[in-house]
């Protein structure tokens, strides 16, 4: 990775306030990310995995506020961010059978939990697609080759509404914004090596290392 793609240090805004404080050691996290989810096949439950603090294979609501509290967001916005996560997802993911709260988020079902209006970088079973995750940055990077900057980005999305679709929309502009808020460069630019560590499961643990080793 050049150093015009060095991923950018989260600003102030996003590392102050984004889901509740959790005091967790910052060891488990890399323990659900690469133990953990070993366990999981796909892109997306390997994704989701992170925040499995437990590795049980369910994500409560406190475990994504520690998740997202150790990839340096603020504890308000934390809050918010794990209310909409797991009030939406949660639900659509739990077994029938299931004794636990609506809002925990059960890996083994997230592809239940996969909305529309978005770039299709995921499949119906949570597979990556990668032919889609490349037509990002080949229909919509215009001023950076390989990179889009922030009103790129809300084209892109434009072009993936889907009508009626306003959860969708919604769901989608959120985690958009969110990743181009943590990994985009100094001049404003999200390059495609940094949103592809996204979805291979590297974003969140090299940021949870930044946000460990700024806390000793």
């Amino acid at each position: 990775m050049g150093a015009g793609q060095r991923m950018a240090s989260p600003p102030a805004a996003v590392a102050v306030p984004l889901l509740l404080l959790f005091v967790v050691p910052f060891w488990s996290h890399v323990a659900s990310a690469h133990g953990g989810a070993s366990a999981w096949t796909t892109a997306l439950q390997k994704h989701v995995a992170f925040f499995d603090a437990d590795n049980d294979g369910i994500v409560s609501f406190s475990e994504t506020e520690q998740g997202l509290r150790a990839i340096g967001l603020g504890a308000a916005e934390a809050t918010v961010k794990a209310t909409l996560i797991n009030g939406v997802i949660g639900p659509k993911t739990r077994p029938e059978n299931a004794t636990t709260s609506k809002l925990s988020i059960y890996i083994e079902n997230i592809h239940q939990g996969i909305h529309g209006s978005d770039s299709g970088s995921y499949d119906a079973q949570g597979r990556f697609v990668p032919v889609k995750f490349n037509e990002i940055f080949t229909k919509h990077a215009k001023v950076e080759p390989n990179a889009v900057n922030e009103s790129e980005l809300e084209a892109m999305r434009t072009a993936n509404r889907k009508d009626g679709d306003d959860i969708g929309r919604a769901a989608s502009k959120a985690e958009w914004d969110l990743l181009y808020s943590l990994a985009k460069d100094k001049d404003g630019f999200l390059h495609k090596d940094n949103a592809r560590t996204v979805f291979d499961d590297t974003l969140f643990v090299q940021l949870a290392k930044k946000g460990g080793s700024s806390r000793n």
